[in-house]
């Protein structure tokens, strides 16, 4: 694999991946389902290696939606196990690699038992500055949103903040995680052409990157691909 050349200024801050594809790939083998979310795991922690490599700084992972709930009891089951599971086996290897691991999303019907290991993790890894891994579990945009806006409405009705004065900064203090950077790319696998209520407030000026490969065989290959097309495009933030 060949280390793409591109300026710095080329190279996005903030990458954000959904992880798309998993089903599909563990049905044209054959497999269960779960079979594609234990694939994707070595995908996943090669394309931070890879963000490593190439100088991003940020890397955002869509790794359990508000709306995976709906799936099957048992695929749920599966899922939060395995997150579990992921962020005990990774996080000594991510740590070693200066990563810092974040959670975002909602404690709310999370498993008390990922959320300690989450926690854990962040411990583990809060010094760490070569890349921040926000791992999205029990993430949705609009969640976020609700949930900025009911901790907005309280402090109003407590008079702590004077309701016609909110701004996007005070807005964005309410995020899950306030310090996180806006999206720079915003990277989907699959061949899916919409971005799933994922990180809508911060991706308001991403470029949006669709690849049609499964994520199992997403490799640091693809993540450079998608920064490749990103530096060919030109950014104007409304301007002229």
């Amino acid at each position: 694999m060949a280390l793409p050349k591109l300026k710095k200024e080329e190279i996005p801050n903030h990458v954000a991946v959904v992880m798309d594809g998993n089903g599909r790939w563990a049905k044209k083998r054959g497999l269960p389902r779960t079979a594609g979310h234990e694939a994707g795991e070595a995908a996943l922690f090669d394309v931070v290696q890879g963000a490593i490599q190439i100088g991003v700084k940020e890397l955002s992972a869509y790794a359990f939606s508000t709306e995976n709930w709906k799936r099957s009891p048992e695929e749920v089951k599966f899922l939060m196990g395995f997150n579990i599971d992921v962020l005990r086996r990774r996080r000594d290897e991510m740590n070693d690699l200066g990563v810092k691991i974040q959670w975002v999303g909602r404690p709310n019907r999370l498993w008390k038992s990922v959320i300690k290991e989450l926690e854990v993790a962040q411990a583990l890894t809060k010094k760490n500055k070569v890349l921040t891994l926000n791992m999205c579990i029990n993430y949705g945009g609009r969640s976020e949103l609700i949930d900025a806006v009911n901790d907005i409405a309280s402090l109003v009705s407590k008079k702590k903040l004077k309701a016609g004065s909110i701004t996007e900064k005070e807005l964005t203090k309410h995020l899950y995680s306030p310090k996180m950077s806006d999206v720079d790319l915003f990277l989907r696998t699959s061949g899916e052409h919409r971005t799933s209520n994922f990180l809508p407030w911060q991706s308001v000026y991403a470029e949006l990157v669709f690849m049609d490969v499964l994520w199992p065989d997403v490799t640091r290959q693809t993540l450079w691909d998608a920064i490749e097309i990103y530096a060919s495009r030109e950014r104007r933030f409304g301007k002229a």
